[in-house]
């Protein structure tokens, strides 16, 4: 689902860029002053910057989001392995227990006989 939404992100800033990229062209082949040109591919560059500065932002957010949720999914799994690794030691632990206490109960039958 994620994959989807930063496509279609992608897609939406792309588009925007082309229309900002259009609007420039357009400045240029229009018939107007130098100066007054200057200054609306000066305003539509602002706009360029500040639209693409929030998609910077936007990104790193993302991404942040991600880092701290595969984050979080490392330690619960690292957690659930501890767990296992610690019940699965004390089940040996009482394993070796009971096959010494056997083999202390066989080694006093052999004793006797």
């Amino acid at each position: 689902m994620e994959c989807r939404d930063n496509k279609v992100a992608a897609a939406a800033l792309l588009i925007v860029a082309g229309g900002i990229l259009g609007a420039g062209l357009a400045l240029l082949l229009a018939p107007q002053s130098g100066r007054r040109t200057r200054r609306d591919i000066s305003r539509y560059a602002g706009r360029v910057k500040t639209r693409a500065d929030e998609a910077v932002e936007d990104l790193t957010t993302n991404i942040n989001d991600l880092v701290e949720s595969i984050g979080e999914k490392t330690d619960e799994l690292v957690e659930k392995g501890k767990d296992v690794a610690g019940g699965a030691r004390k089940d040996l632990m009482r394993l070796i227990e009971e096959g010494a206490s056997r083999l202390e109960r066989f080694r006093t039958k052999l004793s006797r006989m």
